[in-house]
């Protein structure tokens, strides 16, 4: 068992040894340690409106592109532009997705944006390691930075719009878990189109303790914290060693 890797589209590191970690409140550690699982949203129910779409510029663009490019052919590319907007549309609410910081370092920022309180985790792991445990229908790679309103994004793989981003979220470096689960026809050819998604996600059965490298809580989380940390891990049997971050203490004189 181990992630899509190699027959994804999505970019890969150089080194497979990179940290990537993963901030959350700790009601969300304790549902990630006692399900054994990782969480995926459903695309369709992020904040960000863009997310899962593909670029202003093809929306733009889309219709002129197909046009020329089935010029004097008996293929009409306006339904062939109607097609890959409509299935990109209904796509999203079949397709997951759990993100992840790729940074050698700790970031204060992700702090900030991802742990809303002082009783705040971060689990940190690195790239093979997250691709080991997850199952082979996964992909994971990283997400692209671009600019919607001027960048053309590639409509020949209807992966696309869910590795791309824009680049007012290029700060989250983010590592990206993409599966679909688009139901087919009962006939076998093609997609269910009437069918409605009626789940807010997926969990992924994973090895937490093959994954968690380490388990940090908040710099600014009270000491008892850390302690319920350190003891629930235990309750749960993770193995990982529980520590304080020590982004803001102070500089030794």
């Amino acid at each position: 068992m181990a992630a899509n890797t190699t027959g994804t589209i999505m970019r890969q590191p150089e080194d497979g040894n990179i940290r990537l970690w993963r901030y959350m409140d700790f009601s969300k550690f304790v549902a990630l340690i006692s399900s054994k699982s990782l969480f995926l949203n459903r695309v369709d129910r992020f904040t960000d409106p863009y997310e899962g779409h593909f670029s202003s510029l093809n929306n733009r663009l889309r219709n002129s592109i197909y046009e020329a490019k089935y010029a004097g052919s008996e293929i009409d590319p306006h339904k062939v532009a109607s097609a890959i907007f409509d299935f990109n549309s209904f796509s999203r609410q079949w397709t997951y997705v759990n993100c992840w910081h790729a940074n050698k370092y700790e970031s204060a920022a992700m702090w900030d944006l991802y742990a809303k309180t002082e009783e705040a985790i971060a689990i940190e792991t690195d790239y093979n390691s997250l691709a080991a445990v997850l199952p082979s229908e996964a992909q994971l790679g990283f997400v692209e930075y671009i600019d919607f309103d001027t960048e053309w994004m590639p409509e020949n793989n209807a992966t696309y719009p869910y590795l791309h981003k824009r680049k007012s979220f290029e700060h989250e470096k983010e590592v990206r878990i993409i599966v679909q689960e688009i139901p087919r026809a009962k006939s076998g050819v093609g997609f269910d189109r009437e069918a409605v998604n009626d789940k807010h996600g997926i969990s992924l059965d994973i090895d937490l303790n093959q994954l968690i490298k380490s388990i940090h809580v908040s710099p600014t989380a009270p000491k008892w914290l850390v302690d319920l940390t350190d003891t629930v891990s235990k309750t749960f049997g993770i193995d990982a060693h529980v520590k304080q971050s020590d982004l803001y203490k102070a500089p030794i004189k």
